[in-house]
């Protein structure tokens, strides 16, 4: 294929079951089922480069691609994919919109409007599984943010689950995710060498306390991965693009 640019019943009997006076980490405790499930637990981020993914095993590979980019400044501007991505029949496929401030942008209801009509196009693509948006946003931009999560939600097809990538931060001693309308919020393990200095010092780096990026992480080929990745969607991301020597490392090391 070629592409052109009563989760408490579940719960509650578990934390039951642990010996009295036990501490319990919060990213060891049980994943709140989510729509993303049932897509595969593995997930090739393909970014602006050209890629040929057409020996990709399409059972057990999802395809996360970057489909357009959002830049806000004092109006917005789109751009869509430039590069093409080479996918195998059958692939599960998940267009990925970015959205890039600039230092002078202007969050407006205006700019917001136009950013979920934008991210709706990409929600309108025939056959895809899910929807990604990714946007590294400041605390200053977390409102903006929201209100276009929750006009793109609204404006989507209501089967299709919302995903987004969220910095671990995030994740772990910021709780500004709860009660966002999506389905997931992949945290980004890799290139976080800033957030690394507020690692708590117990020996846990970066403890997933929000509900929200417990079923998910993302991580990088070039960087080692964090010890707990079992039972979660795992989003891998090729620094240098995706060749055939790192696809095939990659199929044998989740097996």
């Amino acid at each position: 294929m070629y592409l052109v640019p009563s989760v408490r019943r579940a719960v509650l009997p578990a934390l039951l079951a642990l010996p009295l006076g036990l501490a319990v980490r919060p990213d060891a405790l049980p994943l709140v089922p989510s729509r993303m499930s049932v897509l595969p637990a593995s997930t090739l981020w393909s970014w602006e480069r050209r890629e040929d993914l057409r020996g990709l095993d399409a059972q057990r590979f999802a395809i996360a691609y970057l489909d357009q980019t959002l830049t806000i400044d004092l109006s917005l501007h789109r751009e869509a994919r430039r590069n093409p991505v080479m996918l195998p029949s059958g692939a599960v496929r998940i267009p990925v919109v970015r959205i890039e401030p600039s230092r002078h942008a202007v969050l407006d209801a205006v700019n917001r409007e136009e950013a979920v009509r934008a991210i709706l196009l990409s929600a309108e693509e025939p056959g895809i599984a899910a929807l990604q948006i990714d946007f590294d946003a400041t605390v200053s931009e977390r409102a903006f943010y929201r209100d276009v999560l929750a006009g793109v939600r609204q404006g989507m097809p209501a089967a299709l689950p919302l995903s987004i990538t969220a910095l671990a931060s995030w994740c772990s001693y910021d709780d500004w995710l709860r009660g966002l309308p999506v389905d997931e919020a992949v945290p980004m393990m890799f290139r976080m060498e800033p957030n690394r200095r507020r690692a708590p010092a117990d020996g846990y780096d970066f403890e997933i306390r929000e509900p929200l990026c417990r079923g998910a992480v993302g991580v990088s080929t070039s960087e080692p991965w964090p010890a707990r990745v079992h039972g979660k969607r795992v989003y891998v991301f090729a620094d240098e693009g995706w060749r055939s020597e790192n696809l095939a490392q990659l199929e044998r090391r989740v097996r």
